[in-house]
């Protein structure tokens, strides 16, 4: 008997070894999705930080332009 305990079983454990497939399937598209989520979560979370340090940071820098510069310029 090379089958083993399958062949002595029937049909049903390949049904079950399917669905347990499938649901190792899904697990990791979920996983893959979540490392997505957390990824995308963490960039945001820098850019806001990078977005609040550099605002006191800019406010205390000089114009490059003033307001008259850019009206004379775009006319």
């Amino acid at each position: 008997m090379h089958g083993g305990c399958r062949s002595k079983v029937g049909s049903g454990d390949m049904t079950i070894e399917v669905e347990i497939r499938e649901i190792k399937e899904m697990l990791d598209e979920l996983s893959r999705k979540i490392d997505m989520l957390v990824q995308d979560r963490e960039t945001l979370a820098m850019m806001v930080t990078s977005q609040q340090s550099l605002k006191d940071f800019l406010a205390n820098e000089p114009d490059l332009y003033s307001m008259r510069d850019i009206k004379v310029r775009y006319r």
